[in-house]
């Protein structure tokens, strides 16, 4: 094998060497008239949290931009770095994380673009008919969440107008499959009576997106009478989700404090659920949520994060976060919603019903005002777990 003439390795080793990224950052400052400033701290933070060919990989493309006769300053570098598509590319995450967290430049807008190409394929798959009012509708509530952003109240979430769109792109195919109808004109009462049958459980969300569209409709003379007038949600209000027995409650329980068979991640995420009703969103990070309160861990619940601990450190990366990824290793950004609505797939047990079990054990033994005060609720939210509970020793 022919050895490396200044290490004297042979090509595997050199391949691996630690130091390899940071003569290819040398070489590629010296040969350059005016290098950037940043250029050495870039090479540190790609050779820190990426493994040698990736971090070389992304330097020789960092090479290519500057070489070009287009301006070199950070801001213009992370927009020309990024990549046509879903995913702007790992050069331009490690660019966005570097600048950013130097004040450097401004965040980029992907998240926005993803978001705007969801709404366009929802939009894409409603029926030609019928496609022009759902895409007049959907510039209707983005401009309605910028009046919202401005006045500062709650504007609308990306989740909530791509689930808007997406029951209207139902709608429209149910309109045009199972009714034979084009035009939303000819929508009558006992289309969306159909429509909202098929699926019973969501009656009451789609029923509430239906009636915010055909207000617009109506407005902008798409249709002469709102077709969901008169429509309740035939839905008794009050908590009935599945929950879990005292018995599958201590399974689960003995499965993630006795063993090590669980991933640490599993463990963390089902303790916190199953003992403090913490959420997904709430296990990013130790503070749960917005409770006024601090909330002390429980010896369990302290042994099982610093296993996750542990199991971070192992790791060797550099973001904050307790729970990290392999797609979150090499930057700072939490796991995903996705990734923590997975976690607990082994057991066969979603989070939600973790907490939900939670919540209605408390509120059926305590005060629901404490437990609202205590979990950052909101009282009528509360109440609701407590519908179909009636107080035995309260009875005449």
């Amino acid at each position: 094998m022919r050895k490396h003439a200044g290490l004297g390795l042979c090509s595997r080793c050199w391949q691996r060497h630690p130091d390899r990224p940071f003569v290819r950052g040398a070489n590629l400052a010296a040969r350059m008239a005016q290098p950037p400033p940043w250029l050495g701290d870039f090479v540190g933070h790609v050779a820190d949290r990426h493994c040698v060919a990736r971090a070389c990989m992304m330097i020789t493309s960092l090479g290519r931009l500057l070489d070009d006769d287009r301006p070199n300053h950070p801001q213009a570098l992370l927009e020309r770095s990024r990549r046509a598509g879903r995913s702007m590319g790992s050069l331009a995450r490690a660019l966005e994380d570097f600048f950013t967290t130097r004040t450097m430049a401004l965040p980029t807008d992907q998240a926005e673009r993803l978001a705007e190409g969801r709404r366009r394929r929802r939009i894409d798959a409603v029926p030609e008919p019928l496609r022009p009012a759902v895409a007049d509708f959907n510039d209707y509530l983005l401009r309605a969440r910028e009046r919202a952003r401005r006045a500062g109240t709650r504007p609308r979430a990306d989740i909530t107008v791509e689930a808007a769109l997406a029951t209207m792109r139902d709608l429209a195919r149910y309109l045009n499959a199972a009714r034979g109808k084009q035009d939303w004109a000819l929508a009558d009462v006992h289309d969306i009576e159909g429509f909202l049958a098929s699926l019973p459980k969501a009656r009451k969300r789609r029923l509430t997106v239906l009636r915010q569209f055909f207000r617009f409709a109506r407005t902008h003379k798409l249709v002469l009478v709102d077709p969901t007038n008169g429509l309740d949600t035939a839905r008794r209000s009050g908590f009935t989700s599945p929950t879990l027995t005292l018995d599958q409650q201590r399974v689960l329980f003995r499965s993630w404090t006795t063993t090590t068979d669980a991933h640490p991640h599993e463990a963390l995420l089902g303790i916190l659920a199953l003992l403090h009703g913490a959420s997904s969103r709430e296990i990013r990070t130790i503070r749960l949520g917005q409770r006024p309160h601090p909330v002390p861990l429980d010896p369990v619940s302290w042994s099982v994060l610093q296993r996750c601990l542990t199991h971070r450190q192992s790791q060797h990366t550099q973001n904050p976060h307790v729970m990290v990824t392999r797609q979150t290793k090499s930057t700072r950004a939490p796991a995903s919603a996705a990734y923590l609505s997975h976690v607990l797939d082994p057991c066969g047990t979603p989070p939600r019903m973790l907490r939900c079990t939670r919540l209605v054990d408390l509120v059926n033994t305590m005060d629901p005002k404490l437990v609202a005060a205590a979990f950052g609720m909101n009282p009528e939210g509360v109440m609701l777990y407590l519908a179909d509970h009636v107080d035995a020793g309260r009875l005449p």
